[in-house]
């Protein structure tokens, strides 16, 4: 009876796990309408690379975290937050390809070498200075802190929207699938008893829903037709 409820449970962490690296899989494509653009422009416009490198630092920083160096059983954390690393840095090669300016192309390098030394900081000083399980709970609260300010980001998009009454700069299906992934995780990280997980994605969930509330009521009011911002906010 012991090992028929360890299975289930096991199997339930892995599903809510999986699934939450499904519906990221489908959030990290979501700039994808916007580099087509800048292909197709050869040129970055206005849009800014700034989100992509802090989201880039987001990855890895949680990448860390599902290690096994750093926590154990949190492997399907690592596997989301890898390939998102790698989505990211295909993002930035082409943004750095495609910039207007040498100076816009200095910025870059120098912010992504900032970012590499920032983790690298982490990682280094989570090795060094802490013994388990503090290692985890240093890392963990490194992540969180960076989880929570990339979920948050969204609110300046919803402060447009409402002042605009305008859903362009919100598509329907990035705040879908930022809300399906974020709920994923917020159970995986419930049924492991993780609160560096469960609580940044509760956060996730609360803000999702809201951008879904919003882009319902908004929707209505929409009269906006040309295209100009980056989906990645």
């Amino acid at each position: 009876m012991v090992m028929d409820s360890l299975s289930l449970y096991e199997i339930s962490c892995f599903a809510a796990g999986f699934a939450g690296n499904l519906f990221a899989f489908a959030l990290f494509l979501s700039p994808v309408p916007t580099f087509k653009r800048i292909l197709k422009a050869k040129s970055t416009e206005q849009f800014d690379g700034l989100p992509y490198l802090l989201s880039l630092l987001n990855c890895f920083i949680c990448l860390w975290y599902g290690l096994p160096w750093v926590s154990d059983g949190r492997l399907l954390v690592a596997t989301v937050n890898g390939t998102g690393a790698a989505f990211q840095l295909a993002y930035i090669c082409l943004f750095f390809i495609y910039a207007d300016s040498r100076k816009t192309r200095l910025r870059m390098v120098g912010l992504l070498v900032l970012l590499v030394c920032a983790f690298a900081l982490v990682a280094h000083a989570s090795l060094t200075f802490f013994d388990q399980p503090t290692r985890q709970q240093f890392v963990g609260a490194v992540s969180m802190a960076s989880l929570i300010s990339m979920f948050a980001s969204p609110l300046a998009v919803m402060g447009v929207v409402i002042r605009t009454e305008c859903v362009e700069f919100m598509p329907f299906y990035l705040s879908l699938s930022t809300l399906l992934m974020s709920a994923s995780f917020a159970i995986y990280g419930v049924l492991l008893r993780d609160l560096f997980i469960y609580l940044p994605n509760g956060l996730g969930v609360v803000l999702g829903a809201t951008q879904l509330a919003l882009y319902a009521y908004y929707s209505r009011k929409w009269r906006c037709k040309d295209s100009s911002a980056p989906l990645l906010a």
